[in-house]
């Protein structure tokens, strides 16, 4: 598995809540080079407060090996032109290090939050990424433009907004996914998947390499042609008494997650789809201290891997090293001595 992390080192410790010092822009170059002096394949960026590629512009120039990319930016608000252009930019700059990685949002965000009409999602990131291909291959090959699409139709494209090709004009593309058909869709034209922190091994065996393959099929490709991705959900920390304390937050995170409804089709796989929905009808009443009570030991420790810094590659290995290509982790990362215990870990995952 390549190790990818989020900025600052430590987000994912316990991956479950914001980092006691919150990502600043102004200092991710910095935070950049340390996490590739530590050794992580990638830093990925999420689409949240700060714009994603302004990010990674930021990053590509104070690195030099490590890849960047966005583990979620935002498809739908942006044109597939739009986007077009932001990725081939970052290739340039960073040299052929860039990966896009491509989300829908919900109903509600789509509508109220970018304004936008509403669409079946796994259609239109069809369109999305073909759409994308199609603008950067006239970029790259100087053929005209053409691309039909139910939801786009692209056939102008003048010298002056066109930026010629580049040196390494194939950027992977990587669609967030959780639904059925959302992971058929990864699977028929992207070149990966990233798998929402919910997943569970048994989900990703049951439901969502089949619909992968089921895709690829569509293209006459195989699971080998798709890098499945995940941000697991972990808890870890140096010594058991600090692990009992992340233990609480990273339950009271499966707790969020149990309540939402998006979701559930993670948990019914388990059985716990009563659960699920007793935990929506505590969320709708906003009892939101009554919800941990609700996930029993045996569901956390199958949503979340949970072990202290000497055995938390281990689990890790044990639960996915079989299943996926990439993974987000990281430890906090103040000191050289933090540094050290990273690199440890980093050097057992595999």
């Amino acid at each position: 598995m390549l190790i990818e992390s989020l900025l600052p080192l430590g987000k994912l410790d316990p991956g479950l809540r914001e980092p006691d010092t919150p990502l600043d822009i102004r200092d991710f170059a910095r935070l950049a080079k340390i996490a590739e002096d530590v050794g992580v394949a990638a830093v990925l960026v999420e689409e949240t407060k700060d714009d994603p590629y302004q990010l990674l512009a930021l990053g590509a120039m104070a690195t030099e090996r490590v890849q960047l990319g966005t583990s979620v930016a935002m498809a739908f608000p942006r044109s597939p032109t739009a986007t077009a252009m932001s990725a081939w930019s970052l290739q340039k700059l960073s040299n052929g290090r860039f990966l896009l990685g491509l989300g829908t949002q919900v109903r509600a965000h789509i509508q109220r939050r970018y304004g936008l009409e509403w669409h079946a999602p796994a259609p239109w990131m069809r369109d999305y990424v073909n759409a994308m291909r199609a603008v950067w291959n006239t970029w790259q090959t100087g053929e005209p433009l053409k691309f039909e699409s139910q939801h786009y139709n692209l056939d102008v494209m003048v010298p002056l907004f066109d930026p010629g090709p580049i040196d390494h004009p194939n950027i992977p593309i990587y669609v967030a996914a959780i639904g059925p058909n959302m992971c058929a869709v990864a699977g028929e034209v992207a070149d990966g998947i990233r798998l929402h922190p919910v997943c569970t091994a048994k989900y990703i065996d049951d439901e969502v390499l089949p619909n992968v393959v089921r895709g690829a099929a569509r293209t006459g490709r195989n699971l080998n042609d798709i890098e499945v991705c995940l941000k697991p959900l972990i808890g870890t920390a140096p010594d058991d008494d600090r692990l009992e304390k992340v233990i609480e937050t990273v339950r009271a995170r499966v707790a969020f997650y149990l309540s939402t409804p998006s979701y559930r089709r993670a948990f019914e796989v388990h059985g716990w789809g009563e659960i699920a929905r007793e935990a929506s009808t505590l969320s709708r009443a906003q009892r939101w201290d009554d919800l941990p009570g609700l996930v029993t030991d045996d569901m956390l420790h199958t949503v979340a891997t949970i072990a202290t810094y000497d055995g938390i590659a281990d689990k890790l290995n044990d639960r996915f090293a079989d299943r996926l290509d990439r993974i987000e982790f990281s430890i906090p990362v103040n000191n050289a001595d933090d540094a050290d215990a990273y690199r440890q870990i980093l050097g057992q995952l595999r």
